[in-house]
């Protein structure tokens, strides 16, 4: 019975873990639901007067970016701010031949009149962290926008978003990512949906009660003295846009966020790609929970459901591992169900549980609904969206989870880019992206593994009890088994 034990106690404890992140997601529901936009009454320069225009410095932090370069440079090269007001600093880590093509395309813009600088550096010693830390040192700006080398922002960028710092208490404006590519694929339209969510419910849901968020890496200003209060960039974590941005809350720094202005970029089309990113976002956030956890409960600044909503957002990524606790845990479960007649109280009681489902269904329904309209046929749409994403979320639970142990148990690692694309022409032209990973990763093979094993599981829903089987939990195995198979059978077609 000791085995039985360990099981139901770590299942229901990974259970319990997601119930309070659900609670919580529905808490950023009604703080959405019940935000006012009050940005009438707000101070804001004006940036008419040539008096009130503040210094700009833009940061490219990029890498080996050949097939972006040129569309990002262009694009920066059209943002509407006066000249004699704005440096662009094109931070450049790149060790191929784009070095070249980017210091010629860069002495192009130079010749318009463009205070546009491009600054490498011998080493990456600290990757972008190190790169922005680099630049920041001779930046004549006196706040500091960052794109990263996908971003495209739209000319008014700068107009609609440097205002809000004449509040002397705002260290950053953030801006809500838009998708290029959103409907390219099943795994652009889901990874559309998961960062929708975050920038609709999270973003807007925290800043509007004053709560900690995270300026996202790119298609944000920061104040530079805001950066050089908060201890400057760091890179001793995989994400330190996180890192920064609790620094700079925690000593009472104010963020903004506008959910109206939209900076589109575009989403990794393979898989690898976008395996590589969730690693980094997934990792880097357990990293910066062992970094924060204690300076945000010791912190006498802020309050209590602040802490508990900073500590819960510092483990988003560590959901994946409850995730993936429930769903090893849950075939076993099933018999353990089915052969200790006693326990069924216990079973009945953990069904309750099966509520945050419902309470994430409604939580996403309200942003899916915000971006395509309201209607019948647009919530059917939705519901297939909520589970092909639900279940393809799953299937990248063993990867995700083995980022988030690396990121607790403090095991370093390289920062790696995500591949860009620049899709625009032919849709195969991906193809021949010289940045792609082409080895397949060890961790498909679990995959490939896991779906069998939730295939089992939908098996013994047939085979279990006394009574012609225990189909409770065949939906949850099913959508493992289909999530499971996406990710293992689209890895190996890709040869990542």
């Amino acid at each position: 019975m000791i085995l039985e034990t360990t099981i139901i106690i770590l299942y229901s404890t990974a259970l319990l873990l997601i119930f309070m992140y659900a609670l919580a997601q529905l808490n950023l529901l009604f703080n959405y639901l019940g935000s006012k936009k009050n940005d009438e009454d707000c101070q804001r320069f004006d940036l008419s007067n040539p008096e009130e225009v503040p210094y700009v410095t833009i940061q490219l932090p990029v890498y080996n970016e050949m097939y972006v370069m040129e569309r990002l440079l262009d694009n920066i090269s059209k943002i509407e701010y006066p000249k004699n007001k704005l440096e662009i600093q094109v931070l450049d880590d790149s060790t191929d031949e784009t070095v070249e093509s980017t210091r010629l395309h860069v002495e192009r813009l130079q010749a318009t009149g463009l205070d546009i600088k491009h600054m490498t550096r011998t080493n990456r010693k600290g990757f972008k962290a190190g790169a922005l830390k680099e630049g920041l040192k001779v930046a004549k700006g006196e706040f500091i926008a960052i794109f990263d080398s996908d971003f495209l922002p739209q000319p008014d960028w700068l107009k609609r978003t440097i205002p809000y710092f004449k509040d002397n208490r705002i260290g950053v404006v953030q801006t809500r990512w838009g998708h290029l590519n959103r409907n390219y694929s099943i795994l652009t339209r889901i990874q559309a949906f998961a960062l929708d969510a975050h920038f609709t419910l999270e973003q807007v849901g925290r800043n509007s009660k004053g709560h900690f968020i995270n300026f996202n890496g790119t298609a944000g200003v920061w104040r530079k003295s805001c950066i050089i209060d908060a201890g400057n960039w760091e890179g001793d974590t995989l994400t330190e846009d996180l890192d920064l941005s609790y620094r700079a809350q925690l000593k009472n720094w104010k963020f903004k966020y506008l959910e109206d202005v939209q900076t589109p970029a575009e989403l990794p089309i393979v898989i690898s790609a976008a395996r590589s990113q969730q690693f980094r976002w997934n990792k880097g956030g357990a990293e910066n929970f062992r970094k924060m956890l204690w300076r945000v409960l010791k912190s006498h600044n802020i309050s209590a459901k602040t802490k508990a909503h900073g500590l819960l957002h510092l483990l988003n990524s560590t959901m994946f591992l409850s995730i993936l606790v429930v769903a090893v845990l849950s075939i076993p479960m099933l018999y353990i169900k089915n052969e200790y007649e006693h326990l069924k109280p216990y079973f009945f009681a953990m069904s309750f549980f099966v509520v945050s489902t419902i309470i994430f269904f409604i939580c996403y329904w309200f942003m899916y609904r915000d971006i395509y309209g309201k209607g019948i046929k647009n919530f059917i749409g939705y519901i297939g969206m909520f589970f092909v994403f639900f279940s393809i979320a799953m299937g990248f639970s063993l990867h995700n989870s083995i980022a988030v142990l690396e990121g607790h148990f403090g095991k370093k690692s390289e920062f790696v880019r995500t591949p860009k694309f620049n899709i625009s022409k032919l849709k195969e032209s991906w193809k021949k992206n010289k940045y792609i990973k082409r080895t397949i990763s060890k961790h498909v093979v679990f995959e490939g593994l896991l779906m069998l094993y939730f295939g089992f599981g939908m098996y013994s829903a047939f085979v279990v009890g006394n009574q012609g089987g225990d189909f409770g939990l065949f939906p949850f195995h099913l959508m493992l088994f289909v999530g499971f198979g996406y990710v293992f059978f689209k890895s190996i077609a890709s040869k990542v």
